[in-house]
């Protein structure tokens, strides 16, 4: 068998008809921009309208609100600075948390004493 004949035929098959092969290094690349689209919208931006409304949630504390940190504690804000909340988590005993460190404000009405 002749593997110089096979190689020259399998490299000249795609050159056929002029204009054949138009578009072709274009259409290679949609399927990696559909998904490029897809994680944007699905996973990207709505992460960042969730940093969005973090960042406006600790804008917005303020002395009196009850409030829940990432580690769990549920306490009242009674101080605060640029970077630290001081938390009233019980009758006279105070802790400070990192003003990242909120995870949200809660409703009095809605903590579940046990």
């Amino acid at each position: 068998m002749n593997l110089i004949g096979v190689a020259y035929a399998m490299g000249t098959t795609g050159q056929g008809a002029a204009g054949q092969n138009a578009g072709g290094g274009l259409a290679a690349f949609i399927p990696l921009i559909l998904m490029i689209l897809i994680f944007y919208f699905l996973l990207i931006r709505p992460q960042q309208k969730r940093q969005k409304e973090h960042r406006m949630m600790l804008a917005n504390l303020k002395r009196g609100d009850h409030v829940i940190t990432q580690g769990g504690l549920h306490g009242t804000i009674t101080g605060l600075t640029d970077s630290v909340v001081t938390l009233e988590i019980a009758d006279g005993i105070k802790v400070k948390v990192q003003r990242g460190y909120i995870a949200g404000v809660v409703t009095p009405g809605k903590e579940k004493e046990e």
